[in-house]
């Protein structure tokens, strides 16, 4: 009924339309006829003086020996040819001997002219009748058309136009899918690397595709729903590039945002049209990209439980796994939030097997870099196993960014391929900022080298921390005066299982900065830089008491990992202790931090000496490398050897 009724409204708009513009129309026309006409009283006056000759005058005979003059006379044989215009009654009156561009004699006709034809035939003068009346009508049709042509554009411009509104308002529940009949995505699982445990898994539904006799001769059944899960630029959407350019089969890409607009029961509609186009093009993948817009927990908020996005959600469900099956249809979708994702869309027969994509370790991050050199100019010196080893925690968009960033150095310095040199610069404006001027020999300057010097010495001489890969105090963009650079335990920081030793060298090594300007300029002197660094002991410390059961207060999981308030589960981030708890877990972190800061300046104090000189170095080098800095420390000390952390798994 509700169809019926925007159908009729949309008739009588058109309706009103058409009426206006044919009015329009009509007035347009009448127009020319309106301006273009001449009054009367004109047409009268111009009869009465439309002449250069009196009407007596050309009839007058020859004996009368006058010359032509205005409102005179002529005789006629001077007269060559006389034209006779009865629509304009006029007559042309030629002379002999004139000049072919000088204008004729006019002379106003009556409307009997027997006695002028009478006196032109016995004087035989030539004449003949003609008529302008063919030219005006050419110009008035003209000037016609002139009005006419511009009012048809018009119409067809309102024409098209509600034409074009009632073709959106019938299309407008359609899919917004791009659509490809064989997906020309240019990728391939040989163009997709770092992550070979997904590929594994995602290369059953491009053998499911090809062959899927090889399944059913056994009972199996694909799954009908793969979930991409993994951070940002882990290369989910890459891989679905790559399995439609492997499948060879109708590809449907769209986003989950495209789902929902601001009109109830667009985002239904578009779903059923979606998968009603599947159908017809089985076997074929959906890739659906960001589901999470239109998949989070049904019931969150205040708005109710009957919004646009549940009816969305509602339906993609129904879809999936509802009473009619998708036979040959895959769906293949990507998120990075999937602790958000509504339960019923994770349960088996919808999205019923979850791939990880999470960052690569080293093997795949070197991988990695080997695909996005091949279209670089690498110099045969850099060694992209290093880059691999300096770059824990990259994933493959921060790696191809990382040898663009090269690339672009490389171009600005006019070198012609890329060195070790651009590949560091491009890791250190990744990681820390854009390099800025550098500072002055100012006091400002051998403060931040005092702070920078005691995070890299205490990093060095530490036995369970990191060993340091250079420090500087080249500032960069965002307020970094300098920076002191570990290289990372990657083990540790792939897998998550930090050792006891290693938080509490890595809380002391943090508090240097500090500790050294204690030690160094006095409690008058000290300044805010170390403000990140107490951000950075606080959240170690607080993690190693109510979530590693790293103190006295006992084995107890005091806080989750992830306390974050979502709307739709809590309102209020509800405390998992008591009061009397907090303030023991406050006493602790306290305690931690004071102990760990007591043990920095400790060791800064019995180096000073050392400390002294490194801060020279550094003034004058603004950066040292962790090679020359160990070797500096050895002359003064004797350093402790790292022990190697085996982590299992």
């Amino acid at each position: 009924m509700k169809n019926f009724e925007k159908k009729t409204l949309m008739k009588q708009q058109t309706a009103k339309r058409a009426a206006f513009t044919g009015a329009l129309a009509a007035g347009l026309i009448m127009l020319p006829g309106m301006l273009g006409g001449t009054p009367a009283l004109a047409q009268k006056q111009q009869k009465v003086g439309c002449g250069d000759l009196f009407y007596n005058g050309l009839i007058t005979p020859t004996e009368a020996k006058t010359k032509p003059n205005k409102h005179g006379t002529v005789e006629l044989d001077k007269v060559e040819r006389v034209e006779l215009d009865e629509a304009e009654q006029v007559a042309r009156v030629y002379l002999k001997g004139q000049k072919q561009d000088a204008q004729p004699l006019r002379l106003c006709l009556l409307e009997q002219n027997a006695e002028l034809i009478s006196r032109l035939k016995e004087n035989n003068v030539d004449f003949e009748e003609v008529s302008s009346a063919n030219g005006r009508a050419a110009v008035g049709l003209l000037i016609n058309l002139m009005w006419i042509l511009p009012l048809v554009a018009l119409m067809l411009l309102f024409l098209r136009r509600s034409t074009n509104a009632s073709s959106q308002a019938m299309n407008f529940g359609k899919t917004r899918a791009r659509f490809q009949m064989e997906a020309k995505t240019g990728v391939k699982f040989e163009d997709v690397a770092g992550i070979e445990e997904a590929k594994e898994e995602l290369q059953e539904v491009v053998t499911f595709l090809k062959q899927p006799e090889k399944f059913t001769a056994v009972g199996a059944r694909i799954p009908k729903g793969v979930l991409l899960v993994g951070p940002p630029g882990t290369g989910k959407t890459l891989l679905a590039k790559a399995i439609a350019g492997e499948a060879a089969v109708p590809f449907f890409s769209i986003s989950g945002s495209e789902f929902v607009e601001m009109f109830v029961g667009v985002g239904a509609s578009r779903v059923r049209d979606l998968f009603k186009k599947a159908k017809e093009n089985a076997p074929c993948l959906i890739f659906i990209d960001e589901i999470d817009a239109v998949g989070r927990q049904r019931g969150a908020g205040i708005g109710g439980g009957n919004d646009e996005r549940e009816q969305t959600l509602n339906q993609l469900l129904t879809e999936m796994d509802g009473f009619e099956g998708n036979t040959g249809i895959i769906i293949i979708a990507a998120t990075n939030r999937p602790d958000v994702l509504d339960a019923a869309l994770l349960r088996p027969g919808r999205f019923d097997r979850q791939v990880i994509v999470d960052a690569p370790d080293r093997k795949g991050r070197l991988e990695i870099l080997q695909v996005h050199s091949r279209n670089k100019k690498i110099d045969p010196s850099v060694s992209l196993e290093v880059v691999a080893r300096r770059t824990p925690g990259f994933t493959g968009a921060d790696l191809a960014n990382l040898l663009n960033e090269a690339a672009i150095l490389t171009a600005r310095r006019r070198k012609e391929a890329i060195t070790q040199l651009e590949i560091d610069d491009a890791i250190d404006r990744l990681t820390i900022g854009l390099t800025l001027n550098p500072l002055l020999d100012s006091k400002k300057k051998r403060l931040i080298a005092y702070h920078e010097i005691g995070h890299a010495l205490l990093s060095t001489l530490l036995k369970y921390s990191d060993p340091l890969n250079k420090v500087t105090i080249i500032p960069r963009s965002g307020g970094v005066g300098g920076f002191s650079q570990q290289i990372l335990n990657e083990e540790m920081i792939d897998s998550g299982l930090y050792t006891k030793a290693w938080l509490q060298d890595n809380i002391t090594m943090t508090l240097g900065g500090k500790a050294a300007e204690i030690e160094v300029f006095g409690e008058a002197e000290v300044t805010g830089g170390a403000s990140n660094d107490l951000k950075v002991v606080t959240n170690l410390a607080r993690k190693m008491i109510t979530m590693y059961g790293m103190s006295n207060l006992g084995l107890v999981a005091l806080e989750t990992q992830n306390s974050d308030v979502f709307l739709g589960r809590d309102w209020v981030n509800r405390s998992e202790y008591s009061e009397e708890m907090a303030i023991k877990i406050d006493r602790q972190v306290r305690a931690m931090a004071t102990t760990c800061y007591q043990e920095a300046r400790r060791i800064i104090r019995e180096n000073r000496a050392l400390v002294d000189r490194l801060v020279d170095l550094l003034v004058e080098q603004e950066t040292i490398e962790g090679e020359q800095f160990r070797k500096i420390v050895s002359e003064y000390t004797q350093l402790p050897e790292k022990q190697q952390l085996v982590v299992s798994g």
